[in-house]
């Protein structure tokens, strides 16, 4: 595992709770939006990258 899957699994997780965090605090949709896609997006990089379908 390299630091770059570190970094990416990181951020994602990060992300996700501040998904988890804007939700409850009512914010716009559009941001709990982005943040998830941003965190979805991350994670599976991160995970793509440690099982080494993607390079």
């Amino acid at each position: 595992m390299t630091g770059l899957n570190t970094i990416l699994i990181v951020v994602g997780l990060f992300l996700l709770g501040g998904v988890i965090s804007f939700s409850k605090q009512k914010m716009p949709k559009g941001v709990v939006v982005l943040l998830g896609l941003a965190s979805v997006m991350c994670l599976t990089a991160g995970v793509l990258r440690i099982q080494g379908l993607w390079e």
